[in-house]
């Protein structure tokens, strides 16, 4: 006969077990979701700049911006929650490629309302370069998020190769 340890013993790590399959089942599931279902961004664009400025040796764009994007293709049922980010990015003498967070936002799987629909949005986060290289260059805004599902591994999105918005930033501090 078996003590009732051993008993125990092999139900909680026949329990175990079965939690182990199901967690990789759910994270096989997800796979090829991000190709097929992707969030549909109608409008990232600039819509004001209010200020370009040199403080402290840096340069500092201060500016708005409009978004409109439906978020609600990229859940499925093992998605908690999307990290959701704005994205500048430009090149400098200095640094080739420069990539800054502008703006971010949480999206919860109970969020009833999924999409993102925002004008003149002020930026979270300055626009700072380490130098005082920011006049006149080329700027894309991009839109990227994080998926942080239920169980498996945390995946990266980003916005469509060649939609990203552009704009240059003036010549002169204002």
């Amino acid at each position: 006969m078996h003590t009732v340890w051993v008993r125990l013993n092999a139900v909680v790590f026949f329990g175990l077990t079965v939690l182990l399959c199901l967690s990789i089942l759910a994270a096989i599931s997800k796979i090829g979701h991000t190709s097929r279902y992707q969030p549909h961004i109608h409008t990232l664009a600039l819509n004001n700049m209010k200020s370009l400025k040199n403080h402290g040796g840096v340069d500092r764009a201060l500016l708005s911006f409009d978004i409109n994007a439906d978020m609600d293709p990229a859940f499925h049922w093992n998605i908690k929650q999307i990290f959701v980010y704005v994205v500048a990015t430009y090149a400098t003498p200095t640094n080739p490629k420069n990539q800054i967070v502008l703006w971010d936002r949480i999206i919860e799987n109970t969020d009833v309302n999924k999409i993102i629909k925002e004008k003149n949005v002020f930026v979270k986060y300055g626009l700072v370069d380490q130098g005082a290289e920011l006049r006149g260059k080329e700027v894309e805004l991009s839109l990227m998020w994080d998926h942080m599902p239920l169980t498996g591994v945390l995946y990266m999105g980003e916005q469509k190769e060649g939609t990203a918005s552009k704009f240059l930033l003036p010549m002169e501090y204002k």
